[in-house]
């Protein structure tokens, strides 16, 4: 795995020590090597984690005629079957790397390549003699791309760091990414935090040429549901793709092992890894010990099985957890207000003290159906019968149950479904993982509110009888939250410890065959995944294909209320909030208050709100004074209504 940056100029460049800049500060995704190619044009920096060709794949790498140069960061699982076509045509090669093979394969193919690869990539492609710049992001986002146009030049990096690092580029909160983000927890597409930063969205490429951007998709997603699919021959469909996906995740130079949760995702990847691999495979996981939510008796029953050399980290407040909460607000580049990534930052040191590269289960919730959300969506529906005064009067109702410290306590769970209830059904699709409400935002932020999240629903196919509901979320979750809260997550936090993380669920023949099936083959009645589980069944013991789903998240109502109460209590402070601008102090402490006091539970409120402030206090990133955001909002959507 790599990381990569780069910006045009229009004249040679002046300061050289700029990229370099740019460069180093990727270090963590590649400490193996660094390369940077530098013409009176473009600057191109790369860092390197040696996966493949440990030798001879050193970047930057170029064609023999030295026109052409790339800078890669990912995996091409199907390079060699490209190489042997391409050598067929008469290109030749001097490495052995997939970087190599996805360079002939743009001077053969231009950007129609990208369609052609199978594997997770962010790619960034000079061609001297027509000075122009080639951009292109995976399918499925697995790997990220940023980008910023300054005066017709642009800059472009893995990280948000890289581009941060232009003294040139302002340090102001987007407040339309804002928005998003309190709404979601997540940022989506193309939107970031930085004015004037975007994300390139996945299956897309990018080209900048004298100063002209143009950005166009290269593979779109399609829920087409067939109804030719019977379960046995989806099941028989599925074994085989797993199957090839999997193998071809295995492909490394160097040691390889396996995430397990002792859930059914990571366990069927560990499964198919295990029969691809004569040797003894490596497993990783993390434990809450004697906690309800601990799933360790699951994860050992499944290394057990499989006869893996094992290693698990226990997480607890012992930890130095506040040191690596601060940590993460300078690899997540955005905050994360999904308090998994705690979790999986550990994971990820503790797995890099052994391998190298870890394949997991990531995207087999999204693909197949696997949130409890998708059922809470079905009943929101039959609940929403009832009058909404009746509802309302429930709702106010819980504030008389007891605020437990429980990870997700029953109080929490059933005053987050009721609320729901009382939105759209998007909206609620969107509220069951988010955080803030319209109303908690207007409270906190000053009514600083520049969309509504049904832009994000606009580009989706109405409820149907061919796509009915479950296949339209499951659609807006592999569009955004798979992207932009999964896949960043487990991008930041794994290549914060220089380790890459690989999910054969999200090979993209496996994310087509998904979208080609009936909503019945996903969810049914109560029953989650159903053909993952009718695939697994007398694969896996029977314990893991019943148990319930245990989302990966820390205890935050109650170490917010203990072991990281003094950083809480230090971050939110009044004077901090001040100073960030756009917020109101007032709402926000109280909140701090109320959930110390446990008179509510707002654990995941304030995680959010708290490394977004340990972020922003990073990266000095400040939003305008609260009058001046207003005005920007309105003027904002002023123009968005006339364009």
């Amino acid at each position: 795995m790599c990381g990569i940056a780069g910006f045009t100029h229009k004249t040679a460049v002046t300061d050289r020590e700029l990229i370099h800049k740019a460069t180093v500060c990727l270090v963590h995704r590649g400490p193996d090597q660094q390369g940077v190619y530098e013409s009176n044009q473009v600057s191109l920096g790369v860092v390197r984690l040696r996966i493949i060709d440990l030798e001879g794949g050193d970047q930057p790498i170029f064609s023999e005629d030295r026109d052409t140069v790339i800078v890669f960061n990912g995996e091409v699982y199907n390079y060699r079957e490209l190489r042997r076509e391409l050598e067929a045509l008469g290109h030749c090669f001097r490495t052995r790397s997939d970087t190599e093979v996805v360079l002939e394969a743009f001077r053969e193919w231009d950007t129609d390549c990208f369609r052609r690869l199978r594997g997770m990539f962010a790619v960034a492609l000079w061609s001297e003699s027509r000075r122009r710049l080639v951009l292109a992001r995976d399918r499925l986002g697995i790997k990220p791309v940023y980008y910023h146009r300054r005066g017709g030049e642009l800059y472009f990096g893995s990280e948000l760091k890289a581009i941060l690092a232009h003294p040139q580029v302002e340090r102001r909160l987007d407040l339309e990414g804002l928005d998003y983000y309190l709404s979601l927890n997540y940022v989506p597409c193309p939107h970031t935090l930085v004015q004037g930063i975007r994300k390139l969205p996945p299956g897309h490429w990018l080209e900048w040429q004298e100063g002209r951007l143009r950005i166009e998709s290269y593979w779109r997603l399609r829920f087409e549901p067939h109804p030719r699919w019977t379960l046995p021959a989806a099941v028989e469909e599925l074994d085989w793709l797993l199957k090839e996906a999997v193998r071809e995740h295995l492909i490394s130079d160097v040691p390889l092992g396996v995430w397990s949760s002792g859930g059914i995702d990571s366990s069927t990847i560990l499964h198919y890894a295990a029969a691809a691999t004569p040797g003894r495979l490596k497993t990783f996981s993390v434990s809450f010990a004697g906690r309800s939510f601990d799933e360790s008796r699951y994860f050992r029953q499944v290394a057990a099985l499989y006869g893996t050399e094992h290693y698990e980290a226990d997480l607890n407040p012992s930890l130095p957890l506040a040191d690596a909460i601060e940590e993460l607000a300078y690899y997540s580049d955005e905050p994360s207000a999904d308090a998994g990534a705690l979790p999986v930052w550990f994971l990820s040191r503790m797995s890099r003290q052994h391998v190298t590269v870890a394949l997991s289960g990531e995207g087999a919730d999204e693909l197949f159906g696997g949130y409890i959300t998708y059922q809470a969506d079905r009943w929101a529906r039959s609940i929403q019968r009832l009058p909404r005064a009746l509802r309302r009067l429930v709702l106010r109702g819980l504030r008389f149950w007891p605020v437990s410290d429980d990870k997700v306590s029953l109080e929490y769970k059933a005053k987050r479904f009721l609320e729901g209830s009382l939105l759209s059904p998007d909206e609620a699709h969107c509220y069951w993982n988010g955080a803030f409400s319209r109303s908690e935002k207007r409270a906190f932020f000053g009514a600083v509110e520049l969309n509504g999240l049904g832009d994000l629903f606009a580009g989706l196919p109405p409820e149907s009888e061919r796509c009915g509901y479950v296949n339209r979320y499951l659609w807006f979750d592999q569009l955004y939250y798979l992207p932009d809260d999964i896949l960043y997550k487990c991008d930041r936090m794994s290549m914060a410890h220089s380790l890459e993380v690989r999910p054969p669920f999200l090979d993209h023949r496996i994310v087509e065959f998904a979208a080609s099936l009936p909503e019945e083959m996903k969810i049914r009645g109560r029953q989650l995944k159903v053909v993952l589980r009718a695939l697994m069944r007398g694969k896996l013991p029977e314990a893991v294909l019943r148990r319930a789903k245990e989302g990966f998240d820390i205890p935050a109502h109650e170490w917010l209320r203990g072991a990281l109460r003094p950083l809480l209590e230090d971050t939110l402070t009044e004077d901090a909030i001040r100073r960030a601008g756009v917020f109101r102090p007032e709402p926000i402490c109280a909140a701090v208050r109320s959930h110390l006091e446990r008179r509510a539970n707002l654990g995941f409120h304030l995680w959010g709100l708290l490394t977004l402030f340990l972020w922003m206090e990073r990266w000095k990133i400040r939003g305008a004074p609260l009058e001046t955001a207003r005005q920007e909002a309105a003027e904002a959507a002023r123009v968005c209504a006339t364009s």
